[in-house]
């Protein structure tokens, strides 16, 4: 976002904060759930996105607009924080949808915090893109960018509902519909770290060619958390194919320990010998 968008983005989220302190989980996930089917209202119809974005219309004649657009069919708690959301300025029409996604996403993620659920949504939504990416015929369907998203969505809830908590369920189908303009597997890993982030822990992606016990993946944890001097959630992938050692993605650092590095590099090495 450029800089009027984040500020006008951080000001919707403050009222989602006072918000959030007064509001049980099935609120909180209600408001969430309308907040994401109204971002999906944003994405399907561009001259509502353009008409409730444009700096020439004064900020309370945009919301006007949206009240009318959504009166009765979303409650007062949602319709007022996409009041403070559009009544902001919007440096460009796309941004003014990250916003209403992100506000979304946040309300759900807090959701799941209230009801002490918060790390098992994290966890599910990391699982289930290992799932997916394990399935090149599964993931070819759920990325498939000509396939409706509402067809996507309905193989979503074929696979997740009764397996996954509905906080997650509704996660995914944003990540379906390209959460902040990403890929359904960027968007999935995204979500993942926004989970992290409210728990104030980073995400460190750990792969390795044989499973970890519970003792060798808490040392690897409290190691991780001394380096970068907090919190760590560490995602384990086992891969047999890297052969031994360690890959480690924290953020953009990325430490390659893996015994398949090593052979590559030597292979090529001596190619060029």
């Amino acid at each position: 976002m450029q800089a009027a968008s984040r500020e006008s983005y951080t000001v919707a989220s403050q009222r989602l904060g006072e918000y959030v302190r007064g509001a049980d989980s099935a609120a909180l996930a209600t408001t969430g759930a309308e907040l994401l089917a109204v971002a999906d209202l944003l994405r399907r119809e561009v001259r509502l996105r353009r008409a409730l974005s444009d700096p020439a219309r004064p900020g309370a004649d945009r919301s006007g607009l949206l009240g009318s657009v959504l009166s009765g069919k979303v409650g007062a708690d949602t319709l007022d924080l996409l009041g403070v959301l559009v009544a902001g300025r919007w440096s460009a029409p796309s941004e003014l949808l990250d916003g209403a996604e992100r506000l979304g996403v946040q309300a759900l993620l807090a959701s799941a915090d209230r009801a002490d659920e918060l790390g098992e949504v994290e966890d599910e939504l990391f699982r289930f893109g290992q799932v997916v990416a394990a399935d090149p015929q599964l993931s070819n369907a759920l990325s498939d960018p000509a396939a409706p998203v509402a067809q996507r969505a309905e193989l979503i809830g074929m696979l997740l509902t009764g397996k996954a908590r509905p906080v997650t369920v509704r996660l995914v189908e944003a990540a379906l519909a390209g959460f902040g303009g990403r890929s359904f597997s960027a968007a999935l890993s995204r979500l993942v770290e926004l989970a992290a982030e409210r728990r104030d822990r980073q995400v460190a992606y750990v792969t390795v060619a044989a499973p970890l016990t519970a003792d060798e993946e808490s040392r690897l944890t409290d190691q991780l958390s001394a380096i970068y001097g907090r919190a760590v959630a560490v995602k384990l992938t086992v891969d047999p194919t890297i052969l031994g050692g360690a890959s480690v993605r924290v953020g953009s650092d990325l430490y390659d320990g893996t015994i398949l590095r090593r052979l590559n590099e030597t292979r090529n090495a001596l190619a060029k010998r």
